[in-house]
């Protein structure tokens, strides 16, 4: 029997995981069935999908498999390089035009993903004499933004705005404060107290950022995201940062925020100007998406009505999902160990879901992370959760 005491320190001694039965990672993926809430896995067969980015199960959408048929029939598979030179295609432009009308800003960025975006931008914004402060659950995106634009980077306790205030009133007020936040965070699926930190921002003249991967298509009535979620205006985010690769089944992250803004990013931004443009077929799946999240928005309340199931059931079960509001689950499980176990536990079971381990997250809180799309069922859900809590009985979890 292996011990929690004789794991390794490390999340990925990947022979270690393999020699115990533990390893359910790179696997691949051989079909996805429409809607992708069921995949067929290589040597396990058809599987029902809770790990899935593809909140809105958009994935196979004919709208969006036929714009990017379009776009290689008239562009190929690849443009002529980086967009600053000869890289922009009209549809690179149609792309950053939908992005702006769908966040309400006045315009947009488009970068070859999301961790580019953040990266690129923090970088490009910020330098040596600013400062930059994060929740401490900030996206490694974001952190490796901050550290590369050589700010002084601080950071408070996970959505304490008590500590939020302190940081802000302790900044060098001679120069450029940010506060960067995520939207949905993508391992405990709660939200950022928005209200709360624009009003500090606005109270202490910091910029506020926020990272919208998991939150676009996720959260507000029509999906447009945190602000609408809220009932905010358009203008409450500065800097709004967002991806292509979730809710959107394409790839690529952006930016929206003030035209100047945008024009500064085009022209400073070090992974805009020196990575390749979007290929073809990724941009105009993008904008077919941002379209189709527009025109069937019964797949965001049908996402928000399924999760909200989920969670329910999963509380009634006795599980620990901390504060999780939006599409992202986590069941807590306590060691690395006993979360692996309920993995491969749930996959032996015909559920694909994976477990999250220190240091991604806490130590003491090993996890399974769970998500759901707009095309799970009701059954789908109070059959994975039955999976679920016969496994975590009999490893003791619950």
């Amino acid at each position: 029997m292996v011990t929690s005491q004789s794991m390794p320190h490390g999340p990925w001694d990947v022979e270690y995981f393999k020699a115990n039965g533990l390893y359910f990672h790179l696997v691949e993926v051989t079909e996805i069935a429409p809607g992708s809430a069921r995949v067929h896995v290589k040597d396990r067969g058809e599987m029902l999908m809770f790990g899935s980015y593809s909140y809105l199960g958009l994935i196979g959408h004919p709208a969006i498999n036929a714009a990017a048929h379009a776009a290689i029939e008239a562009f190929g598979t690849g443009t002529n390089g980086v967009r600053l030179l000869a890289g922009t295609l009209p549809l690179h432009n149609e792309l950053e035009a939908s992005i702006a009308a769908f966040k309400g800003a006045e315009a947009a960025i488009a970068f070859a993903s999301g961790y580019i975006a953040n990266i690129s931008t923090i970088a490009a914004l910020l330098d040596r004499h600013d400062t930059v402060i994060c929740d401490k659950l900030d996206h490694a995106s974001i952190v490796d933004g901050c550290l590369l634009s050589g700010a002084k980077m601080v950071r408070f306790r996970h959505n304490d705005l008590e500590q939020l205030e302190e940081r802000l009133e302790k900044a060098d007020a001679r120069h450029r404060k940010m506060v960067i936040v995520d939207g949905v965070y993508s391992m405990d699926g709660d939200i950022a107290d928005l209200p709360g930190i624009k009003a500090l921002c606005t109270q202490h003249d910091a910029l506020l950022m926020v990272d919208e991967a998991h939150s676009l298509g996720v959260l507000g009535a029509t999906g447009t995201g945190i602000e609408e979620h809220f009932g905010l205006p358009a203008d409450t985010i500065d800097i709004k940062m967002g991806t292509f690769s979730k809710a959107i089944p394409s790839v690529g992250g952006f930016v929206a925020g003030s035209a100047e803004m945008v024009t500064a990013l085009k022209h400073k931004a070090r992974g805009f100007i020196y990575s390749a443009a979007l290929p073809p077929a990724s941009a105009a799946a993008s904008i077919a998406g941002l379209q189709v999240i527009r025109e069937e928005p019964e797949r965001v309340r049908s996402l928000q009505h399924t999760f909200g199931h989920f969670l329910t059931t999963l509380k009634a079960a006795g599980f620990d999902v901390l504060s999780s509001q939006a599409a992202i689950a986590p069941i807590i499980c306590g060691t690395p160990e006993l979360a692996t176990r309920l993995m491969m536990h749930c996959v032996d079971h015909g559920v694909f879901v994976q477990a999250i381990l220190p240091p991604v997250v806490p130590a003491g809180l090993a996890r399974l992370r769970a998500t759901v799309t707009a095309n799970h069922t009701i059954e789908d859900i109070d059959h994975a959760v039955d999976v679920m809590t016969a496994g975590a009985r009999k490893l003791g979890i619950l």
